[in-house]
């Protein structure tokens, strides 16, 4: 265990998270994942089911005023009564569904705004009982059953920061004049690079690999929600991500910067202040799990897939099956999770839903999530192969809603036998220690 190298793209590490490099491949939607995947093995992955919508209705009246005249012009034969009589008929039948349709239309729009106008009145309530009640006596009441239950349903967006803030702690007693020294550093460090980048790019492995880190970072700021514009240069927080990241190097040079922090960091600047996302930021990435991905331990790492893994087979034992027949193993789609904390995956709102209970439960919540995540496109999953499931999970469909995913994850349980999370791990930790003791390989993963 000699001296901590820096990490840098080029190590072996790296390899497990770029598996997918974000450069080349131009991202492709779940929806044409499946239809390759269809197109190439003649199965469909379950009909749509809005299928049936129109059954009786071979057209689309573009107008009705050729319906309404009873008369034919002079030169033409008058119609009998029966023929009259029918395109009556038929005309009210249309004109009785287009209503039908109208009406429908009318009640959806109508539940649907009743839905966000108690979805906004639930978020008022909930923001006064943060304030009011429970950020003053936050030491008593974080772990009362009413407040967990209150924080399952997600955190009010104006409290947000703050409730992150406090469960994520700031055991490194990061102070925001600290913050202000390690950006000073950065400055000098980004002002020393641009003088002298083309000389050093493959001599002296501590510069090389610290200036990899910062061209690293430059080159990710732009990847990192680029539909917002709001992070790329010349938006409004391009510089206090820069800022935060590469003070961050510079405060934890062991770690350095590695592909996903940019997402992490970003989502905690959209909801704290500059000075308190970096106390969050450098806490948040000091957390046991957190660690393991972003030094890439490839041991601890494995010891937490393995954990992942007992779980699954509890839970998704059939999608368990499908993906050990192909050899799928967690790292494949994991890896992207956990480092980016599902910011990348999934949609920006709801991945703050999910921070929300990470925050609560810790490390068990990320991995609970990924079975979450399981379970709800189980059927989808069980009928592709190898590469497409890879490339499904990687880019989520983008209309998976928070009602859904967090039903799925309420149905997973965290429970092997009598064994919770953490007893799972320290025994996984237990069993590759005595197993490398016995000079066998533990895990194949």
């Amino acid at each position: 265990e000699g001296q901590r190298i820096p990490i840098v793209h080029s190590a072996p590490g790296w390899k497990l998270f770029g598996k997918v490099p974000p450069r080349e491949n131009l991202q492709k939607t779940s929806k044409i994942i499946q239809q390759e995947y269809e197109a190439r093995t003649g199965r469909t992955c379950k009909p749509p089911p809005q299928s049936s919508r129109r059954k009786n209705f071979e057209f689309e009246p573009l107008s009705t005023t050729a319906l309404i005249l009873e008369d034919r012009p002079s030169n033409l034969p008058a119609k009998s009564v029966e023929e009259a009589l029918r395109h009556r008929q038929e005309y009210d039948e249309m004109v009785a569904e287009a209503k039908k349709r109208e009406i429908k239309e009318a009640y959806k729009r109508k539940k649907i705004m009743k839905e966000r106008f108690k979805q906004e009145e639930n978020i008022a309530s909930a923001m006064v009982i943060w304030i009011n009640e429970i950020l003053p006596n936050w030491e008593v009441m974080r772990s009362t059953r009413r407040v967990r239950e209150l924080w399952w349903q997600g955190l009010p967006p104006s409290v947000r920061g703050k409730v992150w803030s406090l469960a994520v702690g700031n055991e490194l007693n990061i102070t925001p004049e600290l913050y202000e020294i390690f950006l000073s550093r950065a400055k000098e460090r980004w002002k020393s690079f641009s003088e002298t980048s083309s000389e050093n790019d493959t001599e002296g492995v501590s510069v090389a690999d610290r200036e990899a880190s910062l061209e690293l970072i430059k080159l990710d700021i732009s990847r990192t929600f680029p539909s917002l514009y709001i992070f790329q240069k010349g938006g409004p927080y391009h510089d206090v991500l820069h800022s935060i990241l590469g003070a961050y190097t510079c405060y934890r040079p062991d770690v350095g910067y590695v592909q996903g922090m940019s997402f992490i960091a970003a989502v905690l600047i959209l909801n704290l202040e500059e000075a308190d996302a970096f106390i969050a930021f450098a806490n948040l990435l000091n957390k046991p799990c957190q660690l393991a991905f972003f030094r890439v331990d490839h041991s601890m790492m494995l010891k937490y897939f393995a954990t992942f893994e007992v779980f699954f087979e509890e839970n998704l034992s059939k999608l368990f099956l499908h993906f050990k027949s192909y050899s799928l193993t967690p790292d494949i789609y994991l890896i992207d999770w956990i480092f980016t904390l599902y910011s990348k995956s999934l949609p920006l709102d709801l991945a703050c839903r999910v921070w929300d209970v990470f925050c609560r439960d810790g490390e068990e919540f990320l991995f609970r999530t990924g079975l979450g995540i399981l379970r709800l496109y189980e059927d989808i999953l069980l009928q592709m192969d190898f590469i497409h499931i890879a490339q499904f999970l990687t880019k989520l469909p983008e209309d998976i809603t928070s009602e859904k995913l967090f039903s799925c994850i309420a149905a997973i349980q965290m429970q092997n036998s009598t064994k919770k999370w953490t007893q799972v791990f320290a025994s996984v930790m237990k069993d590759i220690k005595e197993g490398d003791k016995n000079n066998s390989p533990a895990l194949k993963s």
